[in-house]
Parts: structure tokens; C-alpha cells; sequence
């Protein structure tokens, strides 16, 4: 077995800066150092009136953990203080669980902030450990931790070492003799059993795993319990370590506390963008594609105007014409409708929920772009328009089954959700015709293939019949192509009879033209102006 370990030694400090302004926030890459996550200013993080975390720009001011909040804002009186909240740090948490599971199945949380994942069923899908290692990587950077990686053959090993600083070490040991000797090495500050005993550990020279297997069992077993050994086995592999996988929920729903009121949407695209990654992060451990979500945006109370408690959410569905699994795209479309959202009053707390997903599909490898590809540059391109303009601002053509030109499309408002109506104006809701097929996507690379001109006339043109031959502003029109036969209609009163020709001008236009197939009624015209090519 082969088994990664995740620490993540700053998470509570991190997930408190995500909540700050956009100059505070954090820089969203991985590091391996934590004096590089520092945001511009000094920030502590207290619990029960005391620090318990610190970056590095607040240690300079001499910040401790340990030290009273007076203290440290006597040290430091510009110090941002928050208060550690264990809810917001188990979500930030499983938000680093869920881009594991992207890589197996079989994720679990072990103390002290580590996420451990087996991975040896994986390593053949994803060319080897340094691979693997490299994508994870890559995966965990937009969430902005600090992380520490070991790898171990066994559970309790990848912990020990993730959480001790022991580094990565994609060349497991070869011997258990080796591996024995890296166990160990561990400190007992790193054991989840020995935090109760550190005192009298310290006391008697113990302070390593092999300090302690010298010594004997039943005398280290009567006085400090039973799990401090048990625990070392495990790491040694001679004692069983099952783990429970996690699941990730059916369902995302995320909160986000403000540490500011959020008075314009640069403020809350700061924390939105922290919602967006982990929401990609849950749809990749669910091997999936986001197609829509819902921004809520928690107001402040204090007006009047929202002494309903109704009024103190603002709603903002986002809604994908395809299901996609990129945070920036998200982030776009986000920002686009932020920007043109009034606030009814200052944001105080925002959630992002998303109750539809859609698996994700095997990624395009095409050397050259496809109908696939292009279809979804055009995708991006309506919902970038939707997002920046309005559903109600955007209209575009849908094609039809019925062979009469006038009906053969509908206008859509937005995305292709939106009711259909005619060129007239009307809606439409008629079931396709036995033996035709629609084209049911809005990708225009899978529209039917029709040799008949995209600009219609909205109303037909009579033309002069001279002999036959149709004439346009007197001169007559050469017929290059037809006839295309038309009769359709009888079900619903608008029946057409014509026969069709592509015709060309004196200038070289490309036209199109129809005459009736029977005799013309008394008032009507032999030959019709329809539509334009080109």
C-alpha cells in the first residue's frame, strides 16, 4: 500500500484570511514555507481571549500563540483579530478532501489537520508517484494552503511524517529496517495518544518512537495506556489500520462569514472565489461537471427595509448552457453579474449551493478543433454575453422541424430553456413532426446542413413575371438551382405550396426566389423575393 499524507499546518490562519478584504486575502498558491502566506498586514486568530495562531507579520511585531489579547494588541495595534472557528476550518478542510478524491477513492482525516490518502491503485491511471504528486499539487493550489506531502506505506506513517515536516518522499524505504528507522525519528509531539503525557514524557527523556519502543511494554503500557504502542505498530505496519473513506455530499451548500461588510462586488468576488473552488473541488470528487449554481448574498439587518427576513437574502442563479469544470469560466460569469447587481444593503455573509451536476466526460485530445471544441467556445461565448447583458437582452435563432422557411426557426430569449417563438412573434410549442430531425443543441455546429439563405425577407417581395422569368428593378434573374418543393402547412392553416430556385442577378447576387405550384389567385403575384445569400 502506499499511502499520501496532507498537512495543512495554517489552515485555521488561512480560512480566516479568505474572509478579509481582496488587499488582505491570501495569494492563492501552494507554498511550502509559511511565512509566504502572509497577507499585507498582521493577522492573529484568538480563542478564550488568548492568540493561538500567527503569521509571519504579526510574530514580527512579537506576537505569540499563547499570549493574551491585550498583549498582542499592545505589541501590535494594527493586529487583525478573529476568532478560530472550528466549522469554518472542517469546511475549508473538506474542501481539500474532495480534490483527493478526485485521485481515489479512498480518502479519510486523521488528526491534527492531515487528510491521507491510498493511492497505490491509482499510480498506474496517472503515469507514477511523481506525476500523481504533481497533479495533486496543481489541484490543491487554487484553494491558497500552505502544504506539507509525505508519502508512507502505511497510514499512520503518512501522517506522522506529513504533520513532523518530514517532506516528500516519492522513494519509499526498501527495507522495513529502513522504514522502521524513519518511524523512529518521529517526535512524540506528533502523536495524537502522547498529547495527554507530554509533561511526564519530556520528564523521563522520551521524545522520540524509538525512545519509546526501548522501553518495556508492559511498564509503558501500565503507565501511559495501551494506544501510544498501538499507535506506533500501526505506523510500523505490524498492527491493522483501517481507515473510513469519506463520501462526499450528494449536495453542495458552503458558507462564508465576511470579516467586512461587503459594500461593492470586488469585496464579494474576493470571497466568492473561495465558494468556487470548492465548489470545483466537490464536483471533481464526484468525477462531475457544474452545470449551475445559486449565490446567496446575506444582507446586514439594520435598515428597515429588511426587517423581512425574505429581503435579507439576494439570490443569484447562475445557469450554464454546458456543464463545465473550469473555476475561472465560473468566476467570469460571476463577476460579469456582480457588476451589474445593486445591493440593497452591505453583504455580510455569503453561501453558494449547486444541486445540479452532470458527469464529466473523457477530455478532448484532438490535435485540431472539432465540432466538440468549437461548440464549446460558443457555449462560453452565450453565457458570457447572458451573464454581462441580461437573459432578456440576448436572442438568437433555434431551428425548427417544419420545411416552411418562415417557421423553420424560432427566436430564443437567452439560454435555450427560454420559450421559442416565431418570426411573427408567436409561441411554439409543437412536438417534431414523424420522421424529422431537430437540431436540439444551440451549438450551430450541429445545426442541419441547408442550402437555403440565413437572411429572410420578413415579408416576401413580389417580382414582375416577364414570360416566366422572374425580374428584380427590371432586369430579369438567371435560375442556377431548383426547383425545391414546399407543401406543408394543411394542419394548421397556413398551408404553402412553392417551388423554390436559387437565382442569380445581373450583379452576381445570389438570391432566392419561389413561385407558387399552383396557378396564383386572383391578386397574387407568379414569382416571390424570399431571401439573400451571402
Amino acid at each position: 500500500m502506499l499511502w499520501i499524507g496532507v498537512h495543512l499546518p495554517a489552515l485555521s490562519l488561512e480560512s480566516f484570511i479568505a474572509t478579509l478584504a481582496p488587499e488582505l486575502s491570501a495569494q492563492e498558491q501552494v507554498v511550502d514555507d509559511l511565512d509566504e502566506i502572509d497577507p499585507a498586514g498582521p493577522v492573529a486568530l484568538i480563542e478564550r481571549h488568548r492568540i493561538v495562531a500567527a503569521n509571519a507579520a504579526a510574530r514580527e511585531c512579537g506576537v505569540r500563540p499563547g499570549q493574551k489579547r491585550a498583549t498582542a494588541l499592545a505589541l501590535a495595534p494594527h493586529t487583525r483579530l478573529g476568532e478560530a472557528d472550528p466549522a469554518r476550518d472542517e469546511a475549508a478542510l473538506m474542501a481539500v478532501a474532495h480534490v483527493l478524491m478526485g485521485f481515489t477513492p479512498a480518502v479519510s482525516l486523521a488528526y491534527d489537520h492531515v487528510v491521507l490518502a491510498e493511492v497505490q491503485a491509482s499510480l498506474r491511471y496517472f503515469g507514477g508517484l511523481p506525476r500523481l504528486l504533481q497533479r495533486l499539487r496543481a489541484g490543491l493550489a487554487p484553494l491558497g494552503h500552505a502544504l506539507r506531502l509525505a508519502c508512507a506505506p502505511t497510514a499512520q506513517g503518512a501522517q506522522w511524517l506529513a504533520s513532523g515536516g518530514g517532506g516528500l518522499e516519492p522513494a519509499l524505504p526498501n527495507t522495513k529496517a529502513d522504514w522502521r528507522a524513519r518511524v523512529g525519528s518521529v517526535s512524540v509531539t506528533h502523536m495524537a495518544a502522547a498529547g495527554p503525557h507530554l509533561a511526564a514524557l519530556e520528564s523521563l527523556g522520551l521524545a522520540t518512537a524509538a525512545d519509546l519502543w526501548k522501553q518495556p511494554r508492559a511498564g509503558l503500557t501500565r503507565r501511559f495506556g495501551g494506544e501510544l504502542l498501538a499507535d506506533i505498530d500501526r505506523a510500523l505496519g505490524d498492527l491493522a489500520d483501517p481507515r473510513t473513506a469519506l463520501q462526499p455530499a450528494p449536495t453542495f451548500d458552503s458558507r462564508l462569514e465576511l470579516f467586512m461588510r461587503a459594500d461593492d462586488s470586488a469585496a464579494l468576488l474576493a470571497g466568492a472565489a473561495v465558494l468556487l473552488n470548492r465548489l470545483t473541488a466537490w464536483a471533481a470528487a464526484h468525477h462531475g461537471l457544474v452545470a449551475g449554481f445559486e449565490l446567496r448574498l446575506h444582507h446586514e439587518s439594520r435598515r428597515k427595509m429588511l426587517d423581512d427576513p425574505s429581503s435579507r437574502i439576494t439570490p443569484l442563479e447562475i445557469g450554464l448552457g454546458e456543464p463545465v469544470s473550469d473555476t475561472a469560466h465560473l468566476h467570469s460569469l460571476l463577476r460579469e453579474r456582480l457588476q451589474r447587481l445593486p445591493l440593497a444593503a452591505s453583504v455580510i455573509e455569503l453561501s453558494l449551493h449547486c444541486h445540479a451536476i452532470t458527469p464529466g466526460a473523457p477530455p478532448n485530445t484532438e490535435l485540431f478543433p472539432s465540432a466538440a471544441s468549437v461548440g464549446e467556445g460558443w457555449h462560453r461565448l452565450l453565457e458570457r454575453f447572458e451573464a454581462r447583458l441580461g437573459a432578456h437582452n440576448i436572442q438568437r435563432l433555434q431551428p425548427l422541424a417544419d420545411h416552411r422557411p418562415e417557421r423553420a426557426t424560432a427566436v430564443c430569449q437567452g439560454g435555450a430553456a427560454a420559450p421559442a417563438r416565431t418570426r411573427e412573434g408567436t409561441p411554439l410549442n409543437l412536438p417534431a413532426p414523424a420522421g424529422h430531425a431537430v437540431a436540439t443543441s444551440g451549438d450551430p455546429a450541429h445545426w442541419p446542413r441547408l442550402k437555403r439563405p440565413v437572411w429572410l425577407l420578413r415579408e416576401p417581395q413580389p417580382l414582375r413575371d416577364a414570360g416566366g422569368t422572374p425580374l428584380l428593378s427590371g432586369q430579369p434573374l438567371w435560375l442556377v438551382a431548383g426547383p425545391e418543393r414546399i407543401e406543408a402547412g394543411w394542419w394548421d392553416g397556413g398551408y404553402a405550396a412553392r417551388d423554390y430556385f436559387i437565382a442569380q442577378d445581373h450583379e452576381g447576387a445570389m438570391l432566392w426566389v419561389y413561385r407558387f405550384r399552383h396557378a396564383p389567385e386572383v391578386g397574387e403575384q407568379g414569382w416571390y423575393l424570399h431571401g439573400r445569400f451571402g
